[in-house]
């Protein structure tokens, strides 16, 4: 399926979809939207150096583990896309947009500490 290139055209596209099929979508993007149908939240943290390969399953790996710790799928896809975000912005501070997935893996500790 295309998705639009609007924002908000994209928010309406991912909270149908999650409606129709009662599922929680975590749509990455400049900004990420996480939907459940009822429920829509962004996240604008991130930025382009995350394109690497590997921080998608950073993300999917920060979703399981806040599954695995109680969080609901949708709060635990909100926090993980939000930290992932975070520990993103860490690492192109220390790293310019030249970075890997585990220099955003090494961040995470960081955004525990300071959020």
């Amino acid at each position: 399926m295309d998705i639009p290139e609007d924002l908000d055209d994209k928010i309406k596209t991912v909270e149908g979809i999650a409606a129709e099929f009662g599922c929680i979508i975590l749509l990455k993007g400049v900004v990420d939207i996480i939907s459940d149908g009822n429920r829509t939240k962004l996240n604008s943290y991130g930025n382009p150096g995350m394109s690497v390969g590997g921080t998608g399953d950073v993300l999917a790996g920060l979703v399981a583990g806040l599954i695995s710790k109680g969080h609901d799928a949708f709060e635990a896809a909100f926090l993980g896309s939000y930290i992932n975000g975070v520990a993103g912005d860490i690492a192109e501070k220390s790293y310019g947009y030249n970075f890997l997935a585990t220099d955003v893996i090494n961040q995470i500790p960081k955004v525990f500490k300071e959020k």
